[in-house]
């Protein structure tokens, strides 16, 4: 099952935007204690945030936290941090070191253990809410803050090219949601969604 797996250098690329584009049609997958399953499914939402320069990136103005720390290690490492004290959100770090990029995966089509995935978020039956929106995904997935700062290419959370053929006309770019507080930045034309998609 794992023979596609992205290789670290994928992220390590320094145009973050690009990545998080192409990352529309890849796979994302879990194998997390207690199921012990491996879950997962076609990324389908992607947000690109760009470091320093960034208004709505955490490290903007290069901040140097005990949470953003990890945005500084060289891509291929997850970020996981806990929104508004409820919601696990789960990002990408890109770039090489000290270039603090990451991409925010904001929803996946469920394939792989969606049994696994309903129970995980109390739902009786597969419904668009299943793992759209970046806190329900993180929660079907069973993302939580225990997994920041793991490696891509792991056993615990992965990513892998499937081939997928995805047309650039079937990926819709629009600006970033949520991000109010960002200025100018809140135009930046950093999002990307798969149209169509019945998830």
């Amino acid at each position: 099952m794992q023979t596609n797996k992205i290789p670290l250098s994928f992220y390590r690329e320094k145009d973050v935007v690009a990545i998080a584009k192409s990352l529309i049609g890849k796979y994302l997958f879990t194998c997390i204690e207690p199921a012990n399953i491996i879950t997962g499914g076609m990324i389908i939402e992607t947000e690109a945030y760009k470091g320093a320069e960034d208004r709505a990136c955490h490290a903007f103005n290069n901040l140097r936290t005990k949470r953003t720390e990890v945005m500084y290690a060289a891509g291929g490492l997850s970020y996981v941090y806990l929104c508004y004290g409820m919601h696990h959100l789960f990002n990408i770090v890109t770039n090489e070191k000290d270039v603090p990029h990451a991409i925010l995966i904001r929803a996946i089509k469920p394939e792989i253990g969606i049994e696994v995935m309903l129970r995980r978020r109390g739902l009786s039956r597969v419904t668009a809410k299943l793992a759209s929106g970046p806190g329900a995904m993180c929660k079907a997935l069973g993302i939580t803050t225990l997994h920041n700062g793991m490696p891509l290419d792991g056993t615990t959370i992965w990513l892998e090219d499937r081939g997928a053929m995805i047309a650039p006309s079937d990926i819709l770019t629009t600006p970033r949601i949520g991000i109010d507080y960002a200025g100018e930045d809140v135009l930046n034309p950093w999002r990307f969604l798969l149209q169509q998609s019945d998830l």
